[in-house]
């Protein structure tokens, strides 16, 4: 099967679930948000667990991902600035929109008109942190820094040719 055909069917899945369960109602959210209903945060719970411990059973047996082959593996990383800021604007993205990337894009797949505004903000973002991304261009020794500063690992030829 096609790594486009998978992305595909888990993306149907998810969002099938997002909308069976109620994350993709702005109701739901808010309630979460204002600290009024715990159902998110046991769901988030639950999905948390369930995929420590089956990543952990995968990673323990030697599994082998389905559609790269690679083993199933981790690296544990110390949390930095650009993890920390990052999560600040996501969580306030999260709470002016009322949602997430993941029921924005069920949302629009319900039809939800006012969530193709949310999309466009979230592919403006995307499009902004690229644009910074490559304006703070290349670190020492051929390292990629991002927008905040972050040296990453560095980039093949085609996208260090693509960002120039």
């Amino acid at each position: 099967m096609g790594t486009r055909l998978a992305g595909g069917l888990v993306g149907v899945v998810f969002g099938v679930t997002l909308s069976w369960t109620g994350m993709s109602s702005p109701e739901v959210l808010r309630e979460a948000l204002l600290l009024d209903n715990a159902y998110l945060y046991l769901f988030f719970a639950s999905a948390v667990g369930t995929s420590t411990v089956g990543l952990w059973l995968l990673r323990r047996a030697r599994v082998r991902a389905l559609l790269t082959g690679e083993p199933v593996a981790w690296a544990r990383k110390r949390p930095q600035r650009n993890h920390v800021v990052g999560s600040v604007i996501f969580g306030v993205g999260w709470g002016v929109a009322d949602a997430c990337p993941g029921p924005i894009a069920t949302q629009v797949g319900q039809g939800v008109l006012w969530s193709l505004f949310t999309i466009a903000g979230v592919g403006a973002g995307i499009a902004l942190a690229q644009r910074v991304g490559a304006s703070a261009g290349e670190g020492a020794g051929g390292e990629h820094v991002d927008a905040l500063g972050s040296r990453g690992r560095g980039r093949d030829a085609a996208s260090r040719a693509q960002a120039a």
